[in-house]
């Protein structure tokens, strides 16, 4: 590791590479069950009342589990410029996509109940859907690539066409992401929910849930034999493989909590055991390693990152505790008695008559 004796080389670059890590392992954690619960109202049924308890079981932190994904673009603008500079111009097309995706996402969920019309709920239900599998798809990618490289030349911009980011990593990182998305929202779904939809999503997770998480498992030995991992990388995919086997044994005897943490202990080491292995390269170059961006060549001043530890400081805190509290508030099953019959919008011309 070739570490430059300046400033820049002193111990915040590297608190705030794990800041961003956390960042982004609580977005997957968090905004995974989200995004799978949005893939699953497609294909787990046709049945109204069940995708009311689908939708309802995300309805009260959808919105809040989308922050963590906002926080991590703005920390990395931050503490990394040069690293999100790179990244964000030469993912162009992906982002943008990924934006569309977000917000049909956000506009899906909202107009969805407001028309009876099956009809209009079917298509709804699509974009939901089709949105949410567009987000993990390209957030997977996006994050595969920024761990596996790009060709960067030695001002870190990209060499090559727009859709040059599309390589075998690229595409094994995004259906990580959609596979991570669909196992986890399962599990969230057998946990949060009750009647046909539990039992459904229960042996959704036994049975499919680990062929769901093999491209997730595949991206992360790629960063540990491309970056030489070491111990610390190989103990964290230990510990994701056997979060992984402990998250299926739970599934297979309806255990739904300790399938869901299982799961999600996959996801939590094994994205770890991906930002350890890649350290200290933040995106490597694949034509060069020396045009390789680093924590240590890519991040802000000390003074810059200082400040940004102490506002973080102040603030993280609070949101984690509100972020808690809400889940705390909504921590029951979303049962087909509570949802209520579907109405539709009257506009006030018409119920004034």
């Amino acid at each position: 590791m070739n570490v430059p004796m300046d400033g820049s080389a002193g111990g915040l670059p590297v608190v705030w590479f794990i800041a961003i890590a956390v960042l982004w392992i609580g977005f997957l954690l968090l905004e995974g069950f989200d995004l799978g619960v949005g893939m699953h109202m497609i294909f787990s049924t046709k049945n109204e009342t069940d995708r009311r308890v689908m939708l309802n079981t995300i309805g009260p932190v959808w919105d809040g589990n989308e922050v963590w994904l906002i926080t991590a673009g703005a920390a990395l603008f931050a503490a990394f410029p040069l690293w999100y500079a790179s990244l964000f111009s030469a993912l162009y097309v992906p982002l943008t996509i990924t934006l569309l995706g977000l917000i049909l996402r956000a506009v899906s969920i909202e107009y969805r109940g407001k028309n009876p019309d099956p009809r209009w709920a079917t298509f709804w239900t699509w974009t939901l859907g089709l949105g949410s599998l567009v987000v993990a798809f390209c957030i997977g990618a996006a994050l595969a690539i920024t761990s596996t490289g790009l060709p960067l030349n030695a001002n870190g911009d990209r060499v090559g066409h727009p859709f040059v980011w599309l390589t075998a990593p690229a595409v094994i990182g995004g259906l990580a992401g959609v596979g991570f998305a669909l196992a986890h929202g399962a599990t969230f779904l057998a946990l949060k929910s009750d009647g046909p939809v539990r039992v459904r999503a229960a042996r959704f997770a036994a049975t499919w849930g680990p062929l769901c998480l093999v491209p997730a498992a595949v991206w992360a030995l790629w960063v540990q034999f491309q970056h030489g991992g070491g111990i610390l990388s190989w103990t964290l995919v230990g510990l994701a493989v056997a979060g992984a086997a402990f998250g299926w044994r739970s599934a297979r005897a309806r255990r739904e909590g300790r399938a869901f943490t299982g799961y999600a202990a996959f996801i939590l080491f094994g994205a770890a055991s991906i930002f350890a292995g890649m350290f200290p390269d933040v995106l490597p170059s694949t034509l060069d390693p020396a045009h390789s961006l680093t924590v240590f060549n890519a991040s802000s001043s000390d003074y810059t990152l200082g400040m940004m530890t102490i506002f973080a400081g102040i603030g993280l805190p609070i949101v984690i505790g509100y972020q808690a509290w809400s889940y705390w508030i909504f921590r029951k099953r979303v049962t087909p008695g509570a949802i209520p019959n579907a109405h539709g919008f009257v506009p006030a011309i018409l119920r004034a008559r």
